[in-house]
Formats: structure tokens, C-alpha cells, sequence
């Protein structure tokens, strides 16, 4: 595996899983001064959940005391079991939407080597906001809703350090994804995520940047309006839209297949469904892998 952590502030590291596709997240770790650590997010099977606890070990050897993780997908949440020393923090959704989902990502690609997971669930929850102390270090974590990326998205911030761990709500690199949350909410968060004014942003998948990695992931989203609305009003179904537009201004980033499903938000939205308002998952991930030509890649 090339994952490593990288410091990219005093005692924060960013875990940069390449190339960032499906499945292949960022996590995160803060270390403050006297030993005491938090991890952000884990990642998704057990050979890569242990060469994550490795490399935090290798950087501190103590265990970190917390977990945050920043939604409910198996991708930042399977790794939880193998941190068993820590205390697991999310949003009160995330711990819902986790219980509710089980294993089921596992499904989705059979043929990766997903290990021997069991579903640790979040041990302490929060609605609006919570503030963790790490060690002197000031840690922020603020919900970001109502849906996004998910219903549950929380975001890390740290203010001393200008650092923002943003969760999938941005992604660098990749396409970002909407089917659980919605568009419009996307757009808001995005407005939201400024405001903290980080000089350093950890996104989900793909390499950290800068605020850049904001707009240019509010600006995905403001043409995915536009373009559904253009869509919807020419009569054409969400898969019949991005087949017309292929190769799209965006075809060029990582995991493009996730247009069609996005459109199908957009398009839920546009016909009244309220942010976060579920959808069949199962059909849109089908109808995803039918435009896509076969199974979309996952590497993890």
C-alpha cells in the first residue's frame, strides 16, 4: 500500500488513500502535546485498517483515545473495530444510519477482500455540535446539514491549526456524490465550509488542497442544477441526460459513472423531494453500472 500519513500542520496528519476512487477515503490524526491523539475517520477493510493503526502507532504510540467519523459509509466506518482502545463520535444520524446500513457496502463489490468486519457504532453522539479538547489542541465538530453528501455529514475543525476535515462533502479529484443527501444542500454547505476560512482542507477522497478544493467542489454542484433543470424541462431521463452529455465538462474526474445517480437527485429535487429524502440505492447503483459499461472500479 502507498498510503501514508503526512503532517500537514503541528500534529496533524492527513492519511491520503490514492487514488481516492471508491472506497479508497482519507482519514485523519491529531496529536497534541501530551501524547493524547484523535483519529478522523477510519477506512474500509481490514488489511487497510491495519496498516492504518500501524501507521498512527509508528507515529504515536498511543493509541488515539477518539474516533470521529465524519458519516455513516462503510468506507470511514468499517475501520472502527480496529481502534478498539477509543471512544467512536459522530452525529446522532451517523450512529442510525450505520445500524440500519450493517455491511451492506460489502455487497456491492464482491471481489474485494473486505476482511473479517464487525460494525462498531458510534459510542457517543451529538445533534448540532461538540468540542473535543486533544491534548490543548481545539477540536471542532459541526454538523452540516440537513443533507449534503448524507443527512449526517459533520466536519472537524481545527481553528488554531486553520485545518478542515471535510468528510465527502468535498472531494478532490473525484466526482463528488450526492444520492444520499441532495443538491441544493450541497451548494448551502459549501457556503458553509467558507465561512471557517481553512487554510488546509482534508477532503474525503483525493489529495488535500487548499479552499479551492471548495469551490471548485460548489461549482460541480451549481452546473448539476442547471444542467438537471435543463434536462428535466427537454423531457430526458437522468441516465439519457448524462449519456447525451458524455464526455461532460467534469468526465475527466475520477468515478464519473456518479453523474447519473446525482442527476436522479437533482431531479427528486426538482420534483419536490426535500434534501435527504431517501431514494432506491440499489436501482440507481444498477442503473450507474449499466451507463458506466460494468462494474465501476473499487481498489480497496
Amino acid at each position: 500500500m502507498t498510503a501514508a500519513l503526512t503532517e500537514i500542520a503541528d500534529g496533524v496528519h492527513a492519511y491520503e488513500q490514492p487514488d481516492g476512487g471508491w472506497c479508497l477515503n482519507n482519514a485523519g490524526l491529531v496529536v497534541g502535546a501530551d501524547g493524547q491523539s484523535m483519529l478522523v475517520d477510519t477506512v474500509a477493510t481490514e488489511q487497510r485498517a491495519r496498516h492504518l493503526r500501524d501507521e498512527v502507532l509508528h507515529r504515536n504510540p498511543l493509541p488515539p483515545r477518539t474516533v470521529v467519523n465524519t458519516h455513516f459509509h462503510g468506507d470511514h466506518t468499517f475501520g472502527n473495530q480496529f481502534f478498539p482502545e477509543a471512544l467512536v463520535v459522530a452525529h446522532e444520524r451517523t450512529r442510525t444510519e450505520m445500524s440500519a446500513a450493517g455491511l451492506g457496502l460489502t455487497g456491492l463489490w464482491p471481489g474485494v477482500c473486505w476482511g473479517d468486519l464487525e460494525l462498531t457504532l458510534p459510542h457517543i453522539t451529538f445533534g448540532d455540535r461538540m468540542t473535543l479538547y486533544v491534548g490543548g489542541v481545539r477540536a471542532e465538530l459541526v454538523h452540516i446539514g440537513p443533507a449534503a453528501h448524507t443527512t449526517n455529514d459533520t466536519v472537524v475543525w481545527l481553528p488554531e491549526q486553520r485545518v478542515l476535515f471535510t468528510g465527502d462533502l468535498v472531494m478532490s479529484g473525484a466526482m463528488p456524490f450526492c444520492l444520499m443527501g441532495s443538491v441544493s444542500g450541497s451548494v448551502r454547505a459549501m457556503e458553509r465550509l467558507r465561512g471557517f476560512d481553512a487554510v488546509t482542507v482534508v477532503p474525503g477522497h483525493g489529495p488535500v488542497g487548499g479552499p479551492e478544493l471548495i469551490d471548485s467542489t460548489e461549482a460541480y454542484f451549481r452546473w448539476l442544477g442547471e444542467l438537471a433543470a435543463d434536462g428535466r424541462a427537454a423531457g430526458l431521463t437522468p441516465l439519457a441526460l448524462a449519456r447525451e452529455l458524455a464526455p461532460g465538462p467534469y468526465d475527466g474526474l475520477l468515478d464519473s459513472e456518479r453523474l447519473v445517480p446525482n442527476l436522479h437527485r437533482a431531479y427528486a429535487e426538482l420534483d419536490g423531494a426535500a434534501p435527504g429524502d431517501p431514494l432506491d440505492v440499489g436501482a440507481l447503483f444498477g442503473e450507474m453500472t449499466e451507463y458506466h459499461g460494468g462494474l465501476p472500479a473499487c481498489h480497496a
